[in-house]
């Protein structure tokens, strides 16, 4: 059964929109939100992001999904060698259906998707009336709730 997901996408090496587009492109999202550039979250010492939310559909499971998002992102050049640090890009599982998980290795909704403005105006602009699981309020609700500078708490 397919479900809807929605992934966080953000660069801030190289050709930034061009990071962004092939992973939109491998993707095949059904709807993207506008792209923005934000501060960087965790290490501020360096370039700013671009970033976007992508409305997918999909039959994978979330833990498969995941592993497609990681390969994806080896296959644009991402090399994971410092933690919060600077990236080619980076694919983040926000929301898989109304589905809450919590493994080793996944966490959904994303832990930190109600306190990073950025994901959540995207979302909004995607799908504002979407309850998030576990956490009990909508999109909407969680960014009338999120202060103008929501980075994160820890990264």
């Amino acid at each position: 059964m397919a479900v809807f997901a929605y992934i966080g996408l953000g660069s801030n090496l190289g050709d930034r929109r061009a990071m962004i587009a092939g992973a939109l492109e491998r993707l095949h999202p059904r709807r993207v939100s506008a792209i923005v550039e934000t501060d960087p979250v965790g290490r501020t010492d360096q370039p700013r992001f671009l970033n976007t939310v992508a409305e997918i559909q999909t039959s994978l499971p979330s833990a498969k999904l995941l592993d497609t998002l990681l390969d994806l992102e080896r296959g644009l050049g991402r090399i994971r060698s410092l933690r919060w640090g600077p990236r080619t890009i980076d694919l983040d599982l926000l929301l898989y259906g109304d589905d809450l998980v919590k493994t080793e290795l996944l966490s959904v909704p994303h832990p930190e998707l109600h306190r990073r403005r950025f994901v959540l105006e995207g979302l909004a602009e995607l799908c504002p009336d979407l309850a998030v699981p576990g956490l009990g309020r909508t999109v909407r609700q969680l960014l009338a709730a999120c202060p103008e500078f929501c980075p994160g708490g820890a990264p």
